[in-house]
């Protein structure tokens, strides 16, 4: 099934097992890339993705380069803020990076934690409602992760399953519009 890598502009004929990782490396390969590189690959306008930053919900570039960090966490925002309030977006990046500038305190790198979300999407559709089987799927995507304090796994599957939701409910949010233009 045709779409886009998730919170991208960025076609995929299908999401697979290391799609994104792959699509990083390329994006990635030259260093870091630029604001106008990362507003025409997720949609965003530059005042948006700078106003991110002065809101704290991302670092500043370095020397006008975002890093995979900072574009993970963007694609993860991006993805995320059709169906979630700021807020709550803001206390799901607290969750998954505790402050900031500190990533000795993260639960996991939101660049990890993209390809993760990536993989599981890889093994099950959005349309999919039933919570064993989203469970399940973000169960296998935690798979080889390494738990720092006990209970972080059951943390990073439950944060997958959240977004999975929020992604699929705006995906749904979008295909109903879609449908009410026909109606015209």
């Amino acid at each position: 099934m045709a779409g886009t890598f998730p919170g991208t502009t960025i076609e995929v004929s299908a999401l697979t097992k290391g799609s994104s990782k792959a699509l990083f490396d390329g994006v990635f390969a030259a260093g870091g890339i630029t604001l106008s590189q990362v507003s025409v690959m997720t949609g965003l306008e530059p005042y948006v993705i700078q106003n991110w930053v002065k809101r704290g919900f991302l670092t500043s570039p370095v020397k006008r380069l975002y890093s995979r960090q900072q574009f993970a966490r963007i694609l993860i925002i991006n993805m995320l803020r059709d169906s979630l309030q700021i807020e709550r977006i803001c206390g799901l990046i607290q969750i998954i990076g505790g402050k900031l500038d500190d990533p000795d305190d993260d639960l996991i790198s939101d660049n990890e934690l993209y390809h993760r979300y990536v993989d599981m999407l890889s093994d099950i559709r959005l349309d999919v409602v039933d919570e064993a089987t989203v469970f399940k799927a973000a169960e296998t995507a935690a798979q080889g992760f390494t738990e720092r304090i006990p209970g972080e796994k059951k943390k990073l599957c439950t944060l997958l399953v959240v977004m999975f939701y929020a992604h699929g409910a705006a995906r749904i949010r979008d295909k109903a519009v879609e449908l009410l233009t026909t109606l015209k």
